[in-house]
């Protein structure tokens, strides 16, 4: 797994465009100098008008954009997602560990707003095979994303889908969905969420109990092996 980024550079950007994607919003914004990074590191997105910025995944870049996936789901959030092109924001990133595409044999398995980072991953690795889920087949038009992903939608599990050897496995997804992928497969890289005030360990708001100790998610993580 790669060490953080400690080069991470933070700026005013401008949003150049956004794209409505079933009940998400990609949001697309003027790289300017900041690196995409590893996919799996996150970014934080400072909207106008809130005292703390929001973390998101970078879905993909491309054309000079970093492009978001977002789901509008607080103020902060809905705010990003009602920015039209021209207007401002602050970018700081990337930040944190992201997932370590060294594997012989990748699996994406990703469920929800999940699903942001592994375009991102798949263009990176050539398109591996992925499985995603999602509560419906209106969230589910996110998996266009990913091209060639299975797809399956509630009731039904990403995890039913896990092959007998499964492979090197990245996930990202709601709590209960990592934690069964951590049962299947012990050694899968797991992409977790916990709220964050700052992105780089200074504020401690997203320490998390990872093996029995206390580790603040932003540095540690946000990408976990699962043993």
């Amino acid at each position: 797994m790669t060490g953080p980024v400690t080069g991470a550079t933070g700026e005013a950007a401008r949003v150049t465009g956004k794209e409505t994607i079933g009940p998400y919003t990609l949001l697309r914004v003027a790289a300017g100098t900041i690196e995409a990074g590893v996919p799996g590191q996150f970014f934080m997105l400072h909207p106008p008008g809130h005292v703390l910025p929001r973390p998101m995944s970078l879905c993909f870049a491309e054309a000079g954009e970093l492009c978001f996936l977002i789901d509008p789901i607080g103020p902060g959030t809905r705010t990003l997602c009602d920015l039209s092109a021209g207007d401002a924001l602050h970018v700081l990133g990337p930040l944190g560990n992201g997932f370590d595409l060294t594997v012989a044999h990748p699996l994406i398995v990703g469920g929800g707003i999940g699903v942001a980072p592994f375009p991102f991953v798949a263009r990176a690795l050539g398109g591996p095979p992925a499985i995603l889920g999602f509560r419906s087949a209106h969230h589910a038009e996110a998996a266009a994303l990913v091209p060639g992903a299975e797809v399956v939608l509630d009731p039904v599990l990403v995890t039913s889908l896990l092959p007998d050897d499964p492979m090197d496995v990245l996930a990202c997804g709601p709590e209960p969905m990592l934690e069964a992928v951590r049962r299947r497969v012990p050694r899968a890289q797991l992409a977790w969420e916990a709220p964050m005030g700052c992105g780089y360990g200074a504020c401690y708001g997203c320490v998390v109990e990872v093996d029995g100790r206390l580790q603040r998610l932003c540095v540690a993580g946000p990408v976990l092996r699962a043993a």
